[in-house]
């Protein structure tokens, strides 16, 4: 299949390709993450992703659109509830590039992390591919967790500390007592 590999970014995406590829699939990156926070990180991870595109010769898409205010304005409400608005966005947003691209199918370098929530990211891919008339790609690419990190660490890829959402930041670097 021609599949669309939305690229959370360059690390996340090493493992997924090199299966996506072993498998004899034609595999062009997707770069959307317009909610990371800072945006010097969004800059890194951006870099990161071409990076790795150039390396591993894939071809890659970039969707430069970093819109931290639309992200804050849906999920500032419930912060609780803000990964399934951003696996909503972005996986509405590589369907719908998927489909206008003439792609047969997409998937995620989310499915890659350990700290996704799995089910979910299927729930929106499924919902996005049967929207945008394109097949949502599922696999478990967890089984590859130390193989990334080895071959990132190889190619001396940029490597972030957090999800990548000013709460996850919070959450990796606030001290216990003032993150409530």
């Amino acid at each position: 299949m021609n599949i669309l590999l939305h690229t959370c970014c360059g690390p996340c995406a090493l493992y997924p390709l090199r299966r996506l590829r072993a498998a004899a699939h034609t595999v062009t990156g997707f770069f959307f993450n317009h909610n990371i926070h800072p945006f010097q990180e969004y800059v890194r991870r951006l870099e990161a992703a071409k990076r790795m595109a150039d390396e591993t010769s894939m071809a890659l898409m970039v969707r430069d659109d970093y819109d931290l205010e639309g992200f804050l304005k849906n999920v500032a409400a419930e912060p609780a509830k803000r990964c399934s608005y951003c696996y909503a966005s972005r996986l509405r947003a590589a369907a719908f590039a998927a489909s206008g691209h003439g792609f047969e199918a997409f998937t995620t370098s989310l499915l890659y992390s350990r700290y996704q929530q799995h089910e979910e990211i299927r729930i929106h891919g499924e919902q996005a591919g049967r929207e945008f008339g394109v097949t949502f790609f599922y696999e478990d690419f967890r089984i590859g967790w130390q193989e990334g990190i080895r071959l990132s660490k190889e190619l001396l890829l940029y490597r972030q500390q957090y999800c990548g959402c000013i709460y996850s930041e919070k959450e990796r670097y606030a001290p216990r007592e003032k993150r409530a």
